[in-house]
């Protein structure tokens, strides 16, 4: 698992080496820029030196010579700090004054009119020379003039110049980093502030988080956490209308059988305890259906609200195959099932599990409700506009009164003298099994009467028709 890492700590990082990486650009640049004109400054003065010599130099006798007077060369070397080399050679007759072991020049890079600067190391030490080439007056002999500078006033005023420039600018960096540092500190306020807002909170209160003074880029935060906390109210609230409607519809059919159990327990023979047994077995049954209802409600409530679990399938297999599984239900209760459908594919965005539900419960619903030996008709077809295929089953019995299809929907209703032992939950799974589907249900009376239960979902329309019956 990665490690968390806190974000004051990431935006201080990003913040703070891109403004290191700036001041280290700029002191290599200062340095760069003071280390070219300091080399400038003092090679302009070893080529005055050398020019000064160069004068120095006059045909005496017939002979190129230097008269230099012992003062002069101590004048001329004299430094606080660095050593001053000098060496005046004649290319035709050598050596003329001077320090002998200043290295010569390279002749092809010299010319009269051009000083030579060079790097060179004399006695241990590295040096900077600079030679000129001159021709005294009066004669043709060519005579290399050099002088030679150590290196320790060109040090000495770089590592000035690039303390005067890296203090400030470290000074700089020290200043802006704390700026930073409370700009982030601040920034990250809101956050700091609901963080503690919820850790505060009752695990009982969903209430929606303020976002009164909230920054805009945090508001998507408080408005995501609000959406979770409105889906996390609406499960919790929904999970207690299940335990409440639970105990109070079980309550019914569990005292019923109690009753019953009791009273053949207190029966003396077979045909008093016969009708209380056949009692007993009808509330058994009466609360294993409720306790089956209620489960596949809670599961449609919680499961299928992740979208997920919605793939394309084949409506028609699917159909077909829950009509088979009832068929035998049907005939031990002589009702006569047929099924109608498309000939070609029928796909929809669903859930197989769950609609194979919300068909076994359109059956058991026309089964209970329908007539006694009676017809019923599971079409899977195109709607009247072409656009949506349509599930549908319909029954032949007594039928829906107008002013009661949109109440039986509702959990745990029924209307009032329907005969048979449902509980009036079938239907409320039912729609929200089609709402979870964003499916349109639509309950109607037949001309010959009986009720017909549509389920309208968006799909593929097919063209032919054949009909199955069973």
């Amino acid at each position: 698992m990665p490690r968390a890492q806190s974000l004051r700590s990431l935006l201080l990082r990003r913040l703070t080496w891109p403004l290191l990486l700036i001041v280290l650009l700029d002191v290599a640049i200062s340095y760069a820029v003071s280390l070219h004109f300091a080399n400038l400054a003092y090679d302009r003065w070893l080529l005055d030196s050398a020019r000064s010599l160069a004068q120095e130099v006059r045909l005496y006798k017939d002979r190129v010579s230097i008269d230099l007077p012992p003062i002069a060369v101590e004048v001329f070397r004299w430094d606080e700090v660095d050593k001053t080399f000098f060496k005046v050679e004649s290319l035709e007759t050598g050596f003329l004054a001077g320090d002998r072991g200043l290295p010569s020049p390279d002749m092809t890079g010299l010319e009269a009119s051009q000083p030579l600067y060079r790097d060179e190391v004399l006695q241990g030490e590295k040096v900077r020379v600079v030679s000129v080439l001159v021709t005294p007056a009066a004669s043709d002999e060519r005579v290399i003039v050099s002088v030679a500078e150590t290196l320790r006033k060109r040090e000495g005023i770089l590592r000035e110049i690039i303390l005067a420039v890296a203090l400030p600018q470290l000074l700089l960096v020290v200043i802006a980093l704390l700026h930073v540092w409370i700009g982030i500190k601040k920034g990250l306020k809101p956050l700091d502030d609901l963080n503690r807002m919820i850790d505060s909170r009752s695990a009982r209160d969903l209430t929606p988080i303020s976002d009164m003074g909230v920054p805009l880029e945090v508001r998507s935060l408080t408005h995501t956490i609000n959406a979770l906390l409105g889906r996390l109210g609406e499960a919790i609230a929904s999970q207690q209308r299940f335990i409440e409607n639970a105990a109070h519809q079980l309550r019914t059919p569990l005292a019923g059988l109690k009753l019953q159990a009791e009273r053949a327990a207190r029966a003396h023979d077979m045909k008093a305890i016969q009708p209380a047994l056949t009692h007993v077995i009808r509330s058994a049954d009466r609360a294993a259906h409720l306790t089956s209802q209620l489960l596949a409600l809670a599961r449609s409530e919680s499961t299928l609200r992740n979208q997920a679990e919605l793939e394309p399938l084949d409506l028609v297999p699917m159909a077909r195959e829950a009509c088979l599984d009832g068929v035998q239900r049907m005939l031990e209760c002589g009702m006569d099932l047929e099924f109608e459908a498309p000939d070609a594919a029928c796909y929809i965005i669903g859930n197989a599990t769950w609609l194979r539900e919300l068909l076994n419960n359109l059956l058991d619903n026309a089964l209970r409700y329908g007539r006694e030996r009676g017809h019923i008709l599971v079409a899977v077809q195109q709607d009247e506009k072409g656009e949506a295929l349509v599930l549908s089953v319909s029954d032949d019995g007594p039928g829906i009164p107008p002013g009661e299809a949109g109440r039986v929907l509702e959990r745990f209703y029924r209307v009032p003298g329907t005969p048979g032992d449902g509980c009036g939950l079938g239907l409320a799974i039912v729609k929200e099994i089609a709402d979870l589907h964003q499916a349109d249900l639509a309950i109607t009376l037949n001309p010959s009467g009986g009720t017909t239960i549509a389920v309208t979902f968006p799909g593929m329309i097919p063209a032919s028709v054949h009909r199955d019956r069973g």
